[in-house]
């Protein structure tokens, strides 16, 4: 006879706000107390809890697309700087400048646009009229000069 399931139905919110957190699998599992196995069993009898991972997981990863993208091209946001001035806080609104990071960029383009930005590319021998190339077996001999003698 096989033992109860642990899955409850509050763990299809619990797991999506963890995964929004970005929360990996393994973390998840941790969470709930039972093995990753578990986990994956419930994903593939549960269809309404593995899609809550998904949800949880792809709303994580726009958010780090959208700050991928906002670093890759710069970006401004209004601050308060507080200070103690004469022994009295002082708060001074600025407005801060990211200006645009070249590592971002590149890393985003070499991920969204692999045929223009990739570092290394494919390249395809063919022979002559776009046949096959044509191999051809060489055999020398090499003599060893003090063999010789």
């Amino acid at each position: 006879m096989a033992r109860p399931s642990k899955f409850r139905e509050e763990f299809v919110d619990q797991a999506q706000r963890l995964c929004k957190l970005g929360a990996t699998d393994v973390e998840v599992a941790d969470f709930f107390g039972v093995d990753v196995r578990t986990l994956y069993r419930w994903k593939g009898e549960q269809p309404e809890f593995c899609q809550a991972l998904k949800a949880g997981k792809d709303e994580a990863d726009n958010r780090v697309e959208r700050s991928l993208f906002a670093r890759a091209n710069g970006y401004e946001h209004d601050e308060v700087d507080i200070r103690v001035v004469n022994n009295k806080i002082v708060k001074t609104p600025i407005r801060k400048v990211y200006p645009p990071d070249t590592t971002a960029a590149i890393f985003w383009l070499k991920n969204r646009k692999p045929g223009e930005w990739r570092e290394t590319k494919a390249v395809e021998l063919t022979g002559a009229n776009g046949g096959p190339v044509q191999v051809q077996k060489v055999q020398r001999t090499i003599v060893d000069p003090a063999a010789a003698k």
